[in-house]
């Protein structure tokens, strides 16, 4: 119990610095690269086919697949409903014990299958060939069970798998997955897909969240709580003015004469103003002591942009403005911190 046996802790070190174990693993990553760089040669007239099936397709795309190959054809599923396409996975051997009635009408169904010989992908292609849903197969050899009788077949042709027995499915379903993923991506890019689209399907994840528009996510608003005011006034009659917001951010929004931004004086600004003149700073211009041409950013921006400037320039408050140069809200460090774009260690950029 005292401690590890020392002859056994030499020897884990020694199997851990082994040279052969490196270039096992290095192996098994350059057959799986060389079986994803050959899927360039199966996109083809079929694999155009199979975009325009699935563009045309007025119900959802089935995805199905079994053993390893169900588990690529789950997340080939995920992946064309994230990205605009309606989408479920069906597990082969449930389909012929009922779940096939999940198949409706206008669905088209993408099969999974290296062999193409699977009893279970067979019987489940001869109930849906009856029921005349388009079938898109992703196998080896077109001459298969199930490349002969889809309606569209990818073939990703012979892959030497990276199991050193050659046995287990590894670089197979790399390969079908790399074809899987360019069939999903290529329909995405057809569909017009935008951003926006993105950010809808994917409001929790920091993905989603880095593409809110700036609009969004600002808790600081014109008409609510947006501290405004003249750069006119002085130091202490814009700080009179804005004491009726009950809620304010740490900075204050200055406009000209004409309602566009001009400054902004922010908490730190004040206590500044007071270390250097006490009190009598109160009735200086604000616009002698604002910083003048603030950066600021359109509502329409997303909210990484605004993120990007607010760490780049060591702020923490960015007026948010419209194409007039008008304010319009304000976008806080806070806001970002809410949304999971900044770490909390990152709230005080200003330092």
């Amino acid at each position: 119990m005292g401690g590890i046996d020392s002859r056994a802790w030499k020897l884990t070190i020694q199997w851990l610095m082994d040279p052969t174990i490196q270039q096992i693993a290095r192996q098994v990553i350059e057959t799986e690269a060389t079986a994803v760089r050959a899927m360039a040669a199966a996109v083809d007239d079929h694999f155009s086919r199979a975009v325009n099936l699935i563009l045309q397709c007025p119900a959802s795309l089935l995805v199905t697949g079994i053993g390893k190959a169900g588990h690529i054809a789950r997340k080939l599923s995920a992946t064309f409903s994230s990205t605009g396409t309606p989408s479920h996975f069906l597990s082969p051997a449930d389909s012929v014990h009922g779940d096939l009635g999940s198949l409706r009408s206008g669905d088209v169904v993408l099969i999974l299958s290296y062999s193409g010989e699977s009893d279970e992908i067979l019987r489940m292609l001869n109930i849906v060939k009856k029921l005349g849903n388009p079938i898109i197969a992703i196998t080896a050899s077109r001459g298969s069970g199930l490349g002969k009788f889809a309606d569209v077949t990818l073939a990703t042709g012979q892959v030497e798998e990276a199991c050193p027995l050659g046995l287990a499915p590894s670089a197979s379903t790399t390969a079908m997955l790399a074809l899987g993923d360019a069939l999903a991506l290529t329909v995405m890019k057809l569909r017009k897909f935008s951003a926006e689209d993105f950010a809808l399907f994917h409001p929790a994840g920091q993905l989603g969240r880095k593409l809110i528009r700036v609009g969004e996510a600002m808790t600081f608003r014109a008409g609510e709580n947006l501290a405004v005011a003249s750069d006119e006034l002085t130091v202490g009659q814009v700080l009179h003015q804005v004491s009726q917001i009950k809620r304010r951010s740490g900075a204050v929004v200055l406009t000209n004469a004409a309602g566009k931004i001009s400054g902004i004086f922010t908490d730190g600004d004040l206590r500044r103003l007071i270390i250097t003149d006490d009190d009598a700073g109160l009735h200086r211009p604000v616009r002698q002591v604002m910083k003048s041409d603030p950066k600021r950013i359109g509502q329409d921006a997303l909210a990484s942009a605004a993120m990007a400037l607010m760490r780049q320039y060591r702020i923490d408050e960015l007026p948010v403005v419209d194409h007039e140069d008008r304010p319009v809200g304000l976008i806080d460090v806070q806001d970002l911190v809410v949304l999971k774009m900044l770490d909390v260690d990152d709230a005080d950029l200003a330092g």
